[in-house]
């Protein structure tokens, strides 16, 4: 019993100090106007009612879920589709499998200053491709309507962590159920959507819902594009995140109570979305032996 407490003790001192007390302490300072050189001071509901009337927040919040609709399916599509080619390449896997998941190591703030210049509407690498098959690009950081897909092309750059967790899953799949569904006369499509998706539903379950966390948290790539400079232009509206709307009411205009009350906003929001995932998951994922 001593033994095992001893154990788990780092980990718990580590979760009292890095997560419980930062949340508990930004719980508390959610109900103040704290602008760090002044004491806090109690307000009440007041930053909570706040949240119901910025426009500005309602648009973050809004970009966000745009963006989050966009890039959890799109993200968990193709490194499915890539996570199945490498489990047909066979020795060569391990080359493949390092070089997509590279980029997920990546610094963010370089991989924001990478694709700020492959996006560039007039000397990015994708418009000038484009222009090569006589397609004139969009304004992928000039323009408000293309900016955020912008951002969603961008984020495919980390698709190789997802890549390998589904690559995984399916090198789990036992052969012998598509030597059987062959031999019953199933096709490709059909041992995909009989075997292959129950099979490895688990790892998509948890990839969504790690997916829409993450997303609806992003952060640096986006700030380090468009706000690092305060000259943010047609990004001051069409790439303002919620989480950049965050931090910039904590640290650039020092509302620290404001803020506290948007980080607690998102959190609600995350778990509910979290919960809803886990309550449909019972509809969808397969577990082996349950």
């Amino acid at each position: 019993m001593l033994a095992g407490l001893a154990f788990i003790s780092p980990w718990f001192i580590g979760f009292l100090v890095f997560t419980a007390g930062p949340m508990i302490a930004s719980l508390g300072l959610a109900f103040t106007e704290y602008d760090v050189l002044n004491p806090p001071k109690f307000v009440g509901l007041q930053n909570f009612q706040r949240l119901l009337t910025d426009p500005r927040l309602g648009l973050s919040l809004g970009n966000s879920i745009f963006y989050t609709v966009l890039h959890v399916p799109l993200v968990m599509m193709v490194a499915l589709g890539l996570a199945l080619l490498l489990n047909r390449v066979g020795k060569a896997a391990g080359f493949f499998r390092t070089a997509f998941y590279l980029p997920s190591i990546t610094p963010a703030v370089a991989v924001g200053a990478l694709w700020l210049w492959i996006l560039n509407p007039r000397i990015g690498l994708i418009n000038r491709s484009l222009a090569l098959l006589g397609i004139v690009g969009p304004g992928w950081t000039t323009d408000p309507n293309w900016i955020k897909p912008g951002i969603v092309l961008m984020s495919l750059w980390s698709v190789g962590s997802t890549v390998i967790l589904y690559l995984a899953a399916l090198r789990n799949v036992p052969p012998e159920l598509y030597e059987a569904a062959r031999i019953d006369g199933a096709n490709g499509w059909q041992q995909f959507r009989h075997i292959t998706a129950p099979m490895i539903s688990g790892t998509i379950f948890f990839t969504l819902v790690v997916n829409t966390i993450a997303s609806l948290q992003i952060f640096t790539e986006v700030y380090t594009m468009y706000f690092g400079n305060m000259n943010s232009g047609a990004a001051a509206s069409a790439g303002l995140f919620y989480n950049i709307y965050l931090f910039r009411q904590a640290f650039e205009f020092l509302r620290m109570g404001y803020a506290s009350a948007m980080a607690w906003l998102l959190f609600v929001i995350i778990m509910i979305l979290t919960v809803i995932q886990l309550r449909t998951s019972n509809r969808w994922v397969y577990y082996e032996g349950a």
